[in-house]
């Protein structure tokens, strides 16, 4: 069984209050207002292990730091190409495509994940 961490605790809860998909170090400043002497590598070390736990997602987008979301539901993902900017779709999860691309593998499929990119809102009026 895990430890309780207050700190965990507070990550956590910052994650689920804020749907911005930050990245560490924003999780990092901002949590440091409750905890002083919290370090970036506990920041890390938790958003790890949350993740792990299946407890928030990690978004990899390609071209910068991780984001984490700390709503673990399956859901999609659109990664603005020139800011960076992580924003969820409502789209409902699209199950089927579990089943049709194991029309096609010979292992099992039990999930995916999708990523969309493009040019956020903002990025797309300033082009």
């Amino acid at each position: 069984m895990l430890k309780y961490s207050r700190q965990r605790e507070s990550i956590k809860s910052y994650l689920d209050t804020h749907r911005t998909h930050p990245t560490a170090e924003t999780v990092y400043l901002d949590i440091k207002q409750e905890f002083p002497n919290i370090s970036l590598g506990t920041v890390y070390r938790n958003l790890n292990l949350l993740a792990e736990m299946g407890e928030i997602l990690r978004i990899s987008p390609g071209n910068g730091p991780d984001r984490y979301d700390g709503n673990a539901a399956p859901h999609y993902h659109f990664i603005c190409t020139r800011c960076g900017r992580v924003l969820d779709i409502d789209l409902d999860h699209q199950s089927q495509l579990d089943e049709l691309a194991g029309e096609h593998f010979d292992g099992k499929i039990v999930s995916h994940i999708t990523h969309f990119f493009g040019l956020c809102p903002e990025c797309k009026l300033n082009n």
